[in-house]
């Protein structure tokens, strides 16, 4: 008789079915890779099942499962549910959160493999950015986060109890309008978000105290004019001008209730939160999704996972990557996960075997050998705006097929202005990262005065970039939010930033 001694499998998991030992070699498995192949250095790892219905619910509540309750949120939650359960729409595979350990919620419905593919994007490739970007790690406070979204939580509830659900929603409604607004773009010290809950009471003791010396400028007469001592106080404690509104607001409104002024605190911080996330996300999801191409690749050549398992992650790869043609329906701009991994793959390809254009484009590092050094520097010190200025090469604009049109409304026609040579090539990189500047995004508004000894007017100004007004109807429907919270007029001017001219002003009073 022989014997058949069968050789023991290093596979990490057969079939689709995992349990969570799975979960746990899978995570080991990938620790390995990412730290000692790739150099990656991430937070504590916490992986969470949970159901399609729960992810639906993150979904809702903007990827944050623990958070305070808003109509908007079940809105959002019905619509995906909608198109969920109609086929229409299908789910993320994961949602990760920037904190300290990094939570990463991971769906029960996935298989093992993708249960993999999930570890390895999330719960190191995001989590390696969060810790190690410069813009996360001065902005961003993950130490306290889980804590404040539970503070957050409990008090909102509170002041629902205490004040009636309406009241608080109206103040939460029109916190959320001014959200993109309600962030410090400059840097800043990273809110200290443990202390937020012990020292509730001190700061509206010290907002209240700074609140009384402001409205004690106002003259004795509406119709006397302020000393230009007292004005120059006035602006100093109104921090005038300041583009943060809702802090402006939290600060200085008049007619706010104490509970008010912290909810919007919470919503500005939530705000903070989430503001480098923004500038960041191609990046970022270049960032992961090159992490578990890497991860992935490298456990299949060990053989720790099979043939199949190599396909079904791939396909799942591909159709994230995926960047729809500019004549497909399907297209709405760059895809962030097709233009990030396809800059990380280029950063490996002129590191390991580069042309003479790359060593003319990038000669400190073309030719190195090592891409991880280059790509881990990118993920720290960059953001969207700067990393293409500083890593896009020809070789990929003409890989990507990129062009630039400008569609000038005063024009009968559009016209093509980069095109494929040297002058082309830095025309086209400088106009591709102009789209992700935030400067470029968002509106230049400010808070510039406030008619204190008269009718207590508010008054903005926005900086009108390349012509582009606001929208006039949304614009009022902001301002509208805004003075409901101010209690008094607002109005909006709409400014040429080299004359001073004023191209358009919006004027808006409180509900009464």
């Amino acid at each position: 008789m022989n014997i058949v001694v069968k050789p023991e499998s290093r596979l990490l998991y057969e079939g689709a079915e995992w349990d969570f030992n799975t979960l746990m070699r899978v995570h080991d498995a990938c620790a390995e890779i990412a730290g000692e192949e790739l150099g990656l250095d991430w937070y504590p790892n916490r992986i969470e099942v949970i159901s399609a219905e729960q992810m639906l619910d993150a979904y809702a509540s903007t990827g944050l499962p623990l958070f305070y309750r808003h109509w908007s949120f079940g809105k959002h939650f019905a619509q995906h549910e909608a198109l969920y359960r109609k086929g229409l729409r299908g789910l993320a595979y994961e949602i990760v959160i920037n904190s300290d350990p990094c939570v990463s919620y991971v769906m029960e419905e996935n298989t093992a493999t993708m249960q993999a593919l999930v570890i390895a994007h999330a719960a190191f490739g995001h989590n390696h950015f969060f810790k190690n970007n410069e813009l996360f790690r001065q902005w961003t406070d993950a130490k306290g986060i889980l804590d404040y979204l539970e503070f957050a939580k409990g008090y909102v509830q509170s002041c629902e109890e205490q004040h009636g659900e309406l009241a608080v929603e109206r103040v939460l409604d029109s916190a959320h309008a001014l959200m993109n607004y309600g962030v410090h773009r400059h840097r800043r010290r990273a809110p200290d978000l443990l202390s937020e809950q012990k020292r509730e009471r001190e700061r509206r003791e010290h907002d209240e105290k700074m609140y009384n010396v402001l409205w004690s400028t106002l003259p004795e007469k509406a119709s006397q004019p302020a000393a230009r001592g007292d004005e120059e106080r006035r602006r100093a404690l109104l921090q005038l001008p300041q583009e943060n509104i809702l802090y402006f607001l939290e600060k200085s409104a008049p007619r706010l209730a104490p509970w008010q002024r912290e909810i919007l605190r919470i919503v500005r911080n939530v705000a903070q939160y989430f503001h480098p996330q923004r500038q960041t996300k191609m990046m970022n999801e270049g960032c992961a999704t090159y992490t578990h191409h890497r991860i992935l690749t490298r456990l299949h050549e060990q053989g720790r996972i099979s043939d199949g398992n190599m396909l079904e992650w791939l396909h799942s790869h591909s159709s994230v990557v995926m960047q729809p043609d500019f004549d497909d329906q399907r297209y709405s701009g760059m895809n962030p996960y097709a233009l990030g991994f396809a800059m990380m793959e280029d950063i490996e390809r002129i590191c390991r075997e580069p042309t003479t254009e790359d060593r003319q484009w990038f000669p400190d590092f073309a030719g190195c050998g090592d891409p991880m050094p280059i790509l881990r520097h990118g993920w720290a010190e960059f953001r969207d705006e700067s990393f293409i200025l500083q890593f896009l090469s020809p070789a990929l604009m003409r890989k990507l097929k990129l062009f630039h049109i400008v569609d000038d409304a005063g024009q009968p026609v559009l016209r093509v202005d980069a095109m494929h040579d040297e002058r082309g090539y830095r025309r086209l990189r400088r106009s591709l990262a102009k789209q992700y500047d935030p400067a470029w995004q968002d509106p230049d508004i400010q808070v510039v005065d406030v008619d204190l000894g008269g009718d207590r007017k508010l008054i903005l100004e926005h900086r009108v970039a390349s012509g582009r007004l606001l929208e006039e109807q949304e614009a009022r429907q902001v301002l509208r939010h805004l003075a409901s919270l101010w209690s008094y007029d607002v109005l909006l001017r709409e400014v040429d930033p080299v004359s001073g001219a004023s191209l358009r002003e919006h004027a808006v009073s409180p509900p009464r």
